[in-house]
């Protein structure tokens, strides 16, 4: 009788195991080519980007119109809730120009020209397409939005409610194993790119 127990003990045993493993692999083979946030891990990352105090990131910018197209290498500081810092490292010809917004107050300033700008009570910098701090804004405040995986990579999505027809939809790139953001897109109301952001470095707190 007891062998009888063991036997079926060993069998039931037998059965968890390969049922953890199936369960494992299907939620595994989910993951990867399903279009869900599934991990805890990557939810976490999003959180950190979307409840971000401060952030340093240099990175190159694409802007796309119908008779231009421009490239820019910018780098760009923020603290919550609206303090941004940004300097123009490329092209040579504009190299230095530096725009500053203390949450009311906008500062343009060119050093090469020893020229500077203050314009005051100027809301608009908040909302500026470059800026992360503007995407996670969006992405909190309006509920057209979704997240997903693809290629490896969390894609955050969002349409802009109040923006114009030619900044009408952002969608920001996450890697997995880093946490950090790849590239920033923005698009017009008919989903074609007018800004395309790579970011070379960053670091978020």
């Amino acid at each position: 009788m007891h062998k009888k127990i063991k036997i079926l003990f060993i069998i039931l045993l037998g059965i968890a195991v390969i049922s953890f493993f199936i369960f494992f692999i299907f939620c595994d083979k989910t993951k990867e080519n399903g279009n869900t946030i599934t991990s805890r891990s990557e939810e976490e990352m999003i959180q950190s980007i979307l409840n971000m105090e401060q952030y340093t990131a240099e990175m190159l910018v694409e802007v796309q119109s119908n008779k231009n197209n421009n490239q820019y290498k910018i780098k760009q500081t923020y603290t919550k809730p609206n303090r941004e810092r940004q300097e123009i490292l490329e092209p040579s010809h504009i190299a230095g120009i530096i725009t500053e917004y203390d949450g009311q107050n906008l500062i343009l300033t060119n050093p090469k020209l020893n020229l500077s700008s203050l314009y005051e009570n100027y809301p608009y910098a908040v909302s500026n397409d470059l800026w992360l701090g503007s995407f996670a804004s969006d992405y909190q405040t309006y509920t057209n939005k979704k997240s997903s995986i693809e290629e490896g990579q969390i894609l955050l999505e969002v349409k802009n409610e109040m923006g114009n027809k030619y900044n009408l939809y952002k969608k920001l790139y996450i890697d997995t194993k880093t946490g950090k953001p790849t590239k920033l897109i923005v698009q017009d109301i008919n989903q074609n790119t007018t800004i395309y952001i790579s970011y070379t470095k960053i670091e978020i707190s």
